[in-house]
């Protein structure tokens, strides 16, 4: 009886403890390339919170913006190797496909409106199932990076023949980079955590990025001329590790995916209050200037037909439809 006793009490504490087990949350690692002040920090925390509301106590997220786990290069290297549980990134996607240079074309969208039509038709899946089949990664949501724009030292961007000449510190791929070469630019890279500098000492004369890079790293105190050129529009993904996915059990594969289908509008507004925030704060120190889009789509139709040459007309199709 004594034995049984012991052996019955023995089964309760193992039953204690497995359960315990069980219920502490999953440690979650969601790293960004890009600081706390950007859209996707937002999104990410956005994410966080409502799996939360879903599943509560499941898991447990932790954010580490700014490069804090490394370059955006090595997020999607440590992403897609399983060392890391999800990333939200930019550009650096761009890479894994050359079909994915579409969102280097310039002024591919019109407005952000434009944007969540295209990218909430059949494009939006196809992208997402193209860079899934060449990472062996899962996307989670597809939300905003945003529209780019022009800030330097020299001179108002009004025009075309107005980038002659400026040196720009330029990233995304080899479309974009041919973009500004076409227009009389020379593209520079400079690793962004140095970009001030560059611009301090002359090394380049300008930048392009989304309108919270210049405002996080106060670029508007060594140049003064801010071009709304929204010469190109970045999406940002956020995605899982295959690893990291495939130890999820189907119920919280679908919640997660629910959940980063849900959030996009909000993402979308998010973004759009930051950079409106973004743009009034940097009114007090910058000169802040509209640009001729028609005589900069005419200079760049060139970049269409070689994508078009290489990659086929379908994807910009669907963006036309969307228009």
């Amino acid at each position: 009886m004594f034995i049984r006793t012991l052996a019955l009490s023995a089964l309760a504490v193992t039953a204690f403890v497995s359960h315990s087990v069980e219920a502490a949350p999953r440690e979650v690692r969601i790293a960004s390339h890009v600081s706390s002040l950007s859209p996707l920090h937002q999104q990410s925390e956005m994410f966080a919170a409502e799996i939360e509301k879903r599943l509560p106590g499941q898991f447990k997220f932790t954010l580490y913006p700014g490069g804090q786990l490394g370059k955006e290069k090595a997020l999607i290297t440590n992403v897609k190797a399983g060392s890391l549980e999800m990333i939200n990134v930019a550009s650096g996607i761009m890479k894994l496909d050359k079909k994915l240079g579409l969102f280097d074309l310039p002024w591919l969208f019109s407005d952000r409106e434009h944007v969540r039509r295209a990218m909430g038709s059949i494009l939006g899946q196809q992208v997402r199932e193209r860079i899934e089949s060449k990472a062996g990664i899962k996307v989670v949501g597809i939300y905003e990076n945003g529209f780019r724009h022009v800030l330097n030292k020299a001179r108002a961007i009004h025009v075309p023949q107005d980038l002659k000449g400026l040196k720009v510190r330029i990233s995304g791929g080899k479309f974009r980079q041919g973009v500004f070469q076409k227009m009389g630019a020379t593209p520079q890279k400079v690793s962004w955590k140095e970009t001030f500098t560059a611009l301090q000492t002359g090394v380049v004369d300008g930048v392009e990025a989304a309108t919270y890079g210049f405002y996080e790293q106060k670029q508007f105190e060594v140049a003064k001329h801010l071009s709304q050129t929204g010469h190109v529009y970045t999406p940002s993904f956020l995605v899982a590790s295959g690893t990291f996915w495939k130890s999820l059990d189907a119920k919280q594969q679908q919640v997660f995916i629910e959940v980063g289908q849900a959030i996009t509008d909000q993402a979308y507004e998010g973004a759009k209050a930051l950079e409106a925030k973004y743009f009034s704060e940097m009114k007090q120190h910058v000169s802040i200037n509209t640009v001729d889009l028609q005589a900069f789509q005419a200079a760049t139709q060139a970049s269409y037909d070689e994508y078009v040459k290489s990659q086929g007309e379908d994807w910009l199709k669907l963006v036309k439809d969307a228009r």
